[in-house]
């Protein structure tokens, strides 16, 4: 009988048959612009997998070259400069030509519902948002990621998903095999710690001109991040606490003009910074009281964690992949309900004990998510393609 390792590779005479090294093709575009989820997880995942293999051959495709990947030999970042459906059409002769050992996409579906047969795909779906929560989006682009994931869907040999929930909402919308999807988590990056220098901290809070006191919220302003309830959940509760402000960080989204009058009208209380990230962003998370996102779908929603490995503790939803990515370490609420916001808040703010217990919790489960471990499970998928 054929011993197999458990990654279904032959194995004789006790040793796995060596392995011949692949040449990785990898969208990287996200990796090089103002990064929001997507951007972040393609840039932390690709940057740990180049720094844990050194053995295969990456081409990185993009339209401008990202100075973190070029200190690596085997690395080869491939530019073109087209936009649009003339970058991917680009690309797609390249790797007629260069015929790589497969093609991972881990923010676009276009590539792979327009590759050859012959072209190994894999790729990352984050969520099916398009499908089961569209309000608030651009419908040119959701109208083509309905058309993209179906067609890419089927031409995969392996799909990523970043969690349980997606992966659930994946085989319910498209019926696929359980085993072609495989789960790589997201996590927090290491700039996210609780010990950030006081200078640093002093720095953010005057550049931004922030409250001494605040509540803290981050994500585009889009119906989707539901902080029009965040808002009316925060104007029923300021005035028991007037010392505590609504800081909110995020960028411009669709269908805002609601969420900006209400900023507009509490222009007193509520602070809206734009979009903030890096150190700035951890010093945020570390200066606020608590954190509260209570988003209506997430595919996977790193912001909390990142809150927690800063010790702040976190308010979210009980809907979509929330609840298995802060675990009991959360205050988790109905998303819908903005009384039962107000109450979690009420929570936090009105004792410390509390605030201090869940921020012990967070701290225990930020451990759980690992960017090296998740690069070690991408790895792994990319290796056991191998044979196929």
């Amino acid at each position: 009988m054929e011993l197999k390792t458990s990654h279904g590779l032959p194995i004789c005479r006790n040793k796995v048959i060596a392995l011949m090294p692949l040449t990785i093709a990898i969208d990287i575009r996200e990796t090089s612009r103002i990064k929001t989820g997507k951007g972040w997880y393609a840039f932390l995942l690709i940057k740990e997998l180049l720094k844990q293999n050194s053995k295969n051959h990456y081409l990185l495709y993009t339209q401008k070259k990202n100075p973190e990947f070029e200190k690596y030999a085997y690395v080869e970042q491939r530019v073109f400069c087209q936009r649009g459906i003339f970058w991917h059409l680009a690309v797609l002769r390249d790797l007629k030509k260069v015929k790589p050992s497969f093609f991972w996409a881990p923010t676009s579906y276009l590539i792979p519902a327009l590759a050859p047969k012959w072209l190994k795909i894999v790729i990352t779906v984050h969520d099916v948002v398009s499908f089961i929560f569209p309000l608030g989006h651009n419908k040119k682009a959701l109208w083509l990621e309905r058309f993209t994931l179906k067609y890419a869907v089927k031409k995969s040999t392996k799909i990523v998903t970043i969690s349980q929930n997606t992966k659930n909402d994946l085989r319910a919308l498209f019926k696929i095999p359980e085993s072609k999807i495989v789960i790589i988590s997201c996590a927090a990056s290491k700039i996210f710690k609780p010990d950030i220098e006081n200078e640093k901290l002093k720095f953010v809070q005057k550049k931004y001109n922030l409250p001494a006191k605040f509540i803290l919220a981050v994500g585009t302003l889009a119906p989707r991040k539901n902080l029009g309830r965040l808002i009316q959940a925060y104007s029923q509760i300021v005035h028991s606490y007037p010392n505590i402000h609504l800081v909110m960080v995020g960028d411009r989204g669709w269908e805002m003009s609601d969420i900006l009058k209400e900023i507009k009208n509490n222009r007193n209380q509520i602070h809206w910074i734009g979009y903030v990230e890096g150190g700035e962003l951890a010093a945020l998370y570390s200066l606020a009281e608590l954190f509260v996102f209570p988003s209506l779908y997430e595919g996977f929603g790193i912001p909390p964690l990142e809150a927690m490995a800063c010790g702040c503790p976190v308010i979210t939803s009980n809907s979509s992949s929330l609840p298995e990515v802060v675990g009991d370490a959360a205050l988790q609420v109905d998303p819908y309900s903005v009384a039962a916001l107000k109450k979690a808040i009420n929570q936090f703010l009105s004792n410390d004990i509390l605030r201090q217990e869940f921020t012990n919790k967070g701290y225990e489960r930020v451990k759980k998510f690992s960017w090296e471990r998740s690069a070690q499970t991408l790895l792994a998928t990319f290796q056991s393609l191998q044979g196929d």
